[in-house]
């Protein structure tokens, strides 16, 4: 077959990208990122230019010198000496940082958000395959050793405590008739209900893929989240919203008389249904219902989720069922959610009686 040859189209080198075909790769692998993965790349990449600028006097650039890196690991790891838990970093860069909202608080980092801040330059070495110092030898094994050293002195990652039945309850209660307490009530009981929903998947849910199956029945179609970034039609993915959190549903859908877009909205003054939630407002939604039932602990939005989890485990509901509700793939990513409480009702904890 002769093709025709095209006059005001220029032909493209089969070896080589234009500048408009690099423009939109790169559009397309941000539009495909995980919002709040590109908003925790930006503060990781602004906090490491802060601390390089402060560290060495001058603008950082890639590719990062290793002794950088491991310079960075020390600064921000505490180590056991004879006069405490010490770390490298020098109080008054500690200081700047913190005033420049770089960091949240003064002292080192958790081991996590240290973790995290390694892996985003080792990302942004890759991305632009340049020689990667955080996969030297010498980067990895201190990594290791900076691991098991935290997890020998028992500093373990903080996690925040579980939303289960008893406590959501509470909550629930402090939700009245009016909109603001409708609209809680729909969003406490969507999120804890449907299979613990990350807050991402609360704000973005919309009512195209909310499907009505009974009076106050539905079925919510999870088409995109964490574990499932490419939007594969799946058999779980469908998550049911039923009884009591499908009547709190359909109450407020009747209320706000939402019948497009996001199901869960601001409500401005004088009753007027505004924009849809956003993730930091979901967190802020259940931090204050957790105060007004004057329940004790450290809950955030994520509570919801491991409640779910802890929940589920008490009842002694089938992990694979669970797994089907929220979403894990992982057998040990969702065990890693069970809450000690949970192994009270374990028929395994009592095999002596």
């Amino acid at each position: 077959m002769r093709l025709p040859v095209l006059q005001n189209i220029p032909a493209l080198q089969p070896t080589e990208l234009s500048d408009v075909t690099q423009r939109a790769v790169e559009d397309l692998l941000r539009e495909g990122e995980s919002q709040n993965t590109l908003a925790s790349y930006r503060s990781a990449l602004r906090y490491w230019a802060a601390w390089y600028g402060l560290r060495y006097g001058a603008m950082v650039q890639l590719p990062v010198a290793t002794p950088c890196v491991l310079q960075f690991i020390v600064d921000h790891a505490e180590r056991t000496t004879l006069k405490g838990l010490v770390s490298e970093l020098p109080a008054e860069i500690d200081q700047v940082l913190v005033q420049g909202g770089y960091k949240g608080k003064l002292g080192a980092m958790a081991h996590n958000t240290l973790v995290h801040r390694i892996a985003v330059l080792s990302k942004a070495h890759q991305l632009k395959q340049l020689k990667n110092p955080c996969h030297d030898p010498k980067v990895r094994e201190l990594l290791s050793r900076t691991r098991k050293a935290y997890a020998k002195r028992g500093a373990l990652p903080q996690k925040k405590d579980a939303l289960t039945k008893d406590p959501l309850q509470a909550i629930l209660a402090t939700c009245d008739d009016s909109l603001r307490g409708k609209r809680d009530r729909a969003l406490l009981f969507f999120a804890w209900a449907s299979g613990g929903r990350r807050r991402s998947e609360v704000a973005g849910a919309e009512i195209q893929f909310l499907k009505r199956v009974g009076p106050t029945d539905f079925i919510y179609t999870l088409a995109y989240s964490k574990t499932n970034q490419s939007g594969v039609d799946q058999p779980e993915n469908g998550k049911p919203v039923l009884g009591a959190a499908g009547l709190a549903l359909h109450d407020w859908l009747q209320v706000s008389q939402i019948i497009e877009g996001a199901i869960f909205r601001r409500i401005r003054k004088g009753g007027h249904i505004g924009e849809s939630l956003s993730p930091a407002a979901v967190r802020t939604i259940v931090k204050e219902r957790c105060a007004l039932a004057g329940i004790e602990g450290d809950f955030s939005a994520h509570s919801l989720r491991s409640g779910f989890v802890t929940e589920a485990g008490r009842q002694n509901v089938p992990l694979a069922e669970t797994m089907g509700m929220t979403g894990h793939h992982s057998v040990s990513t969702v065990l890693g959610y069970f809450r000690s409480e949970s192994t009270l009702t374990s028929r395994a904890a009592r095999l002596y009686e």
